[in-house]
């Protein structure tokens, strides 16, 4: 059999039926191979780094992996970016990378790298050395990317190989399973001291969403009357909002009063996180020194916090166990007091926030944001690239729910906002999705403004304009002896709408709240992708800042 064929056919054969990529003369059988289907799609980007982010938030918002495909050498380096943010994400997906061909590996032949070089970027990096073999290497690939821990996986495939006509073995079946199970002895310790707590709290992380495990941290959160912190990854598995467990967001702008529900707590659940230095502030914040820290990773027991219970497991079979033992105890805090612990903290995190409520243009961000917030279905997928507004909305932006809201974690990367956002649509084409990006993020993928509307993608992109790095520009002058604004480009102002409008987007432009709320809602209800500029304060207090004061 055709290879090229065989790879594609195998793809769907595991229900992955979107393939972003860029092409080159080296993807073309494969390309050729994609054409002769209707049940897989190419998705062809403006730049390689693109093309990892838009796979990373296609299996973001759906839980299920798509395919990537780039050429050696730069196609593969551009995409490292995207891989390395999906890696510790714990985000699925299968990036097929073709190789140099054997017979001139090391001789330098064009866009060569060693296929070593992404070891370390990737949950596995395996490289197909016979044709005969092709389907299987791609079978177990599939496999490892999805098992738990999920990330992506690398497949290098020679160009020479691609195009060969050999009998391609058949697959065996191989498990997705990881930890089925959880010891009964940690499960029983872990409800012994969680239920004699008077004051527990919960910290959930982005395993409980890979896990589908939203559901499973609402019961126990009910059973213990503990409030909800989430991590970064974490925003989301239980709906931000009022009447609800969710207190807020460890991050660096986390309120005072977030820190010392954590602090005062006298027991913790962490469940679904690494305890990352991002989060954490390298280990800095202050958690209770009894906790039960359940995670599928080894090495994160003991990462910062020495836990009083480690437990290896999936999130959603341990906090089913968990629930089950609480249910044979009784627990000290009886009915609780959770939604009102939490509530108190949501509201001191918005006291704080009130008096960067404006109306006058140029708004805040915080002003920004709670106007998006306000115009946009509940419902809607929003994915959100990083930069200070997205500091600020991890207070300010209330998530619905666990693949309704995506943003990168501890990697951080600039210039995922709008690819996701286009990897979320095609995953959820009757959906609303819609795209909050700074200037500085969105410049570093503009480009993809014209692969929404090539793709007739109705997705709407938000894009606060600073005309500054206003983070980078604030410690500049704040830390070291640089003026402020240093990092700005005030005196070179770029003209969003009509950027956007010559790559064939309708665009607008929103400067007050009202005006936000009006245009967007309006946005959301066409059918074709919309950019609405929102001009934002570049002289803002920052997040860090701002929430600690």
């Amino acid at each position: 059999m055709d290879v090229s064929r065989g790879v594609i056919e195998r793809l769907v054969e595991n229900g992955i039926d979107t393939v972003f990529g860029v092409p080159g003369t080296q993807t073309l059988p494969l390309n050729e191979a994609i054409e002769t289907r209707d049940d897989v799609r190419f998705v062809m980007a403006r730049h390689e780094t693109a093309v990892s982010h838009q796979a990373w938030g296609y299996a973001e918002t759906s839980g299920r992996p798509a395919a990537t495909v780039v050429v050696p050498g730069p196609g593969d380096m551009n995409a490292m970016n995207g891989l390395k943010n999906a890696y510790n994400d714990c985000t699925p997906l299968v990036h097929l990378a073709v190789e140099t061909e054997p017979e001139i590996r090391g001789g330098d032949g064009i866009h060569e790298t060693p296929p070593e070089t992404y070891d370390t970027v990737v949950k596995d990096n395996v490289l197909v050395e016979r044709p005969e073999s092709t389907t299987v290497v791609l079978e177990e690939a599939i496999a490892i990317a999805e098992t738990p821990p999920k990330g992506p996986v690398r497949v290098g495939i020679p160009k020479s190989v691609l195009t060969m006509d050999v009998p391609l073995a058949t697959p065996g079946t191989y498990s997705r399973e990881s930890i089925t199970s959880v010891a009964d002895r940690d499960i029983t310790t872990a409800a012994d001291v969680l239920a004699a707590a008077e004051e527990p709290v919960i910290v959930a992380g982005g395993g409980v969403r890979a896990a589908g495990a939203s559901d499973e941290l609402r019961r126990v959160a009910d059973r213990l009357g503990a409030p909800v912190v989430t991590t970064y990854k974490g925003k989301g598995v239980l709906p931000d909002g009022p009447d609800g467990y969710v207190a807020g967001t460890l991050s660096s702008s986390a309120a005072p009063e977030l820190l010392e529900l954590l602090a005062d707590a006298d027991a913790a659940l962490a469940v679904g996180t690494d305890f990352d230095a991002v989060a954490t502030r390298a280990w800095s914040i202050d958690l209770p020194d009894t906790l039960v820290h359940v995670t599928l990773e080894s090495d994160d027991l003991g990462t910062g916090y020495e836990p009083t219970v480690g437990i290896i497991a999936d999130a959603a079979v341990a906090l089913s166990a968990l629930k089950s033992a609480l249910d044979d105890r009784t627990v000290a805090t009886g009915d609780g007091d959770a939604v009102e612990r939490a509530s108190a903290v949501r509201q001191a995190t918005s006291d704080r926030l009130a008096d960067l409520r404006t109306e006058s243009s140029p708004i805040t961000s915080v002003s920004a944001l709670e106007a998006v917030r306000e115009a946009i279905p509940r419902e809607a997928i929003v994915t959100v690239d990083a930069g200070g507004f997205r500091v600020w909305g991890l207070n300010a932006f209330e998530a619905a729910g666990p693949r309704s809201y995506v943003n990168p974690g501890s990697w951080a990367t600039m210039g995922t906002g709008l690819p996701s956002g286009i990897g979320a649509q095609f995953a959820n084409p009757a959906d609303d999705v819609v795209v909050l990006t700074g200037d500085g993020g969105l410049l570093m993928c503009v480009h993809e403004l014209h692969t929404a509307v090539a793709e007739e993608l109705p997705l709407t992109v938000v894009v606060f304009v600073n005309e500054d790095y206003a983070i980078i520009s604030d410690d500049a002058d704040r830390n070291y002896d640089l003026e402020a604004g240093t990092y700005g480009w005030a005196d070179a102002p770029i003209d969003f709408v009509g950027l956007a409008e010559s790559l064939g987007l309708r665009a607008e432009r929103a400067a007050t709240p009202a005006e936000i709320q009006s245009r967007l809602a309006a946005a959301i209800d066409a059918d074709e992708p919309v950019v609405l500029a929102v001009p934002t304060d570049p002289r803002e207090p920052q997040a860090s800042d701002w929430m600690r004061e």
